[in-house]
């Protein structure tokens, strides 16, 4: 919910249908084409401009929904990188658009039309510059062999996906599309849509060769695969969170298979962007990891915003989701739902209903009814439909009105609508202690000591990870003893200063 002062709700039209609108445009347009990649002839559902069309609309939702990091050095620097891959491309027919995605899971994906993300929490496994250039190498791939319209091609539309709520999706009207704020996702379609495992190959061969071909080490792609690898295991008794292999399928004989190839390349003779690997990681210092206190931080059932300073509670037991733009929480049933987020700027909370109605294009006829939430002005409003029921809150406060929208089936609305008020009244001001409590966790370096393991740096160093992450963040066994000197990336729980102005 890092922009939630400046959002507004988006128009159903292209929150809640999504892509979905776009495919009539592109049914005309089936035709056989060349594959830069292979150079045979394919057919495709999309050509080159319509790719580029939804490319630009898609990472506009990324960025919307998922949020880019805010970093302009990091950013700076992993443009250069790409730029310098996409030199070696076989497709140049796109301009190509690379970005640091605000997501703490290790990801990386790549959208129609040339836009390529590598998530923050990639970025925190990465040991090299050799290592990310083969992941951006193995995205460009993907672009450059269509990849992704290719499965536009065979899929067709897409389903609607609304994250935790699933169970919700069929009901949803034009109404109360937006109402929450819009429930359609192509994104997360796309960057969760597996891939082929030949399509998986042909992308880890383009990105290895462009990688050689643009001075680095080809198998960093094959050194990072195996630590993504460690992290699946050393995360396999945890919560399920997404990752790389949603969209880019594990094989056993993968990692094999880009090492072997690897050595059948020859690296161009080129410095690399890094001086050294210790430069390298000095990018990575500061990065947050985790949770980000700019977007506000779910703790259990609890949301906290510092810098908005405010504080909500959400049913026990209930997951919460938080993106740039709303907080979604919801039973593991996915049968009821709450979403907040902020819908218009004055002191009147009356404006959420008339920013409803702007979004709905039509004047709504249900009443209001003014109340006080924790001492703050507040209006709330019910819209009853044949199969679900929404109940609403706006609250006005600090020039911003937010919305809270609890919504369940319209048979199952009664037994649920005391929970719903419960949520309602816990929005408040956070006190000063809780916003001094907030912290949140960060890379930072350490260098080890003669006769020192991993453990041993751990130990000394402070940091909330345990050992084991320590070994894998920073492609080491946790026994081995280091050298002196040698630079390692933990992860420091630091206080949360706010968001510079």
């Amino acid at each position: 919910m890092a922009k939630v002062l400046s959002m507004m709700p988006v128009p159903v039209r292209r929150a809640l249908l999504g892509f979905s609108l776009l495919f009539p445009m592109f049914l005309g347009a089936t035709a056989c084409s060349v594959n830069p990649v292979s150079q045979r002839p394919e057919l495709t559902l999309m050509t080159v401009e319509q790719e580029k069309k939804i490319g630009a609309e898609e990472a506009e939702k990324v960025e919307q929904q998922m949020g880019v990091l805010d970093d302009p050095a990091l950013t700076d620097y992993l443009n250069v990188l790409g730029q310098r891959l996409v030199t070696e491309s076989p497709r140049q027919d796109v301009t190509y658009h690379f970005y640091v995605a605000d997501m703490p899971e290790p990801n990386a994906f790549a959208l129609p039309g040339g836009y390529v993300y590598v998530s923050r929490g990639l970025l925190a496994l990465v040991t090299s510059e050799d290592e990310l250039a083969g992941v951006v190498g193995h995205e460009i791939g993907h672009v450059a062999a269509r990849h992704t319209v290719q499965r536009v091609s065979k899929q067709g539309p897409f389903a609607v996906v609304f994250g935790i709520a699933s169970g919700l999706t069929g009901i949803i009207s034009p109404l109360v599309g937006n109402i929450i704020g819009g429930v359609g996702d192509l994104a997360q379609s796309l960057v969760f849509s597996p891939y082929s495992r030949s399509q998986e190959s042909e992308a880890d061969k383009i990105g290895q060769e462009m990688a050689a071909n643009a001075g680095w080490d080809p198998e960093g792609l094959s050194v990072f695969l195996h630590t993504l690898g460690r992290q699946e295991a050393l995360l396999s008794n945890g919560p399920r969170r997404p990752s790389f292999f949603d969209s880019h399928p594990a094989t056993p004989d993968r990692v094999k298979n880009t090492g072997k190839h690897a050595k059948q390349l020859k690296r161009a003779a080129r410095e690399p962007i890094s001086a050294s690997q210790q430069a390298f990681l000095a990018r990575l210092d500061g990065m947050a990891v985790g949770q980000r206190a700019a977007n506000g931080i779910v703790k259990e059932h609890t949301f906290s915003h510092p810098d908005l300073n405010l504080f909500m509670q959400f049913p026990d037991g209930w997951n919460v989701e938080n993106t740039p733009t709303k907080v979604v929480s919801a039973p593991k049933d996915g049968q009821r739902a709450v979403v907040f987020h902020a819908v218009a700027e004055g002191d009147d909370p009356l404006d959420g209903m008339r920013a409803l109605e702007k979004a709905s294009k039509t004047k709504l006829e249900t009443k209001t009814h003014p109340t006080k939430v924790n001492g703050l002005p507040a209006a709330t409003a019910r819209f009853a439909e044949s199969n679900l029921t929404v109940d609403v809150t706006w609250i006005a406060y600090s020039g911003t009105v937010y919305q809270i929208a609890a919504f369940a089936p319209t048979r199952e609305f009664q037994g649920a609508e005391q929970v719903f008020r419960q949520v309602a009244q816990s929005f408040r001001p956070l006190s000063a202690e809780e916003r001094a409590a907030i912290r949140e966790d960060r890379i930072r370096l350490v260098r080890a000591r003669e006769g020192e393991n991993v453990r041993a740096v751990a130990a000394r160093s402070n940091t909330v990870w345990k050992p084991e992450q320590v070994a894998v963040a920073n492609n080491l066994t946790d026994y081995e003893p280091l050298r002196e000197g040698h630079v390692i990336k933990i992860a420091v729980s630091e206080p949360y200063e706010g968001k510079k102005k």
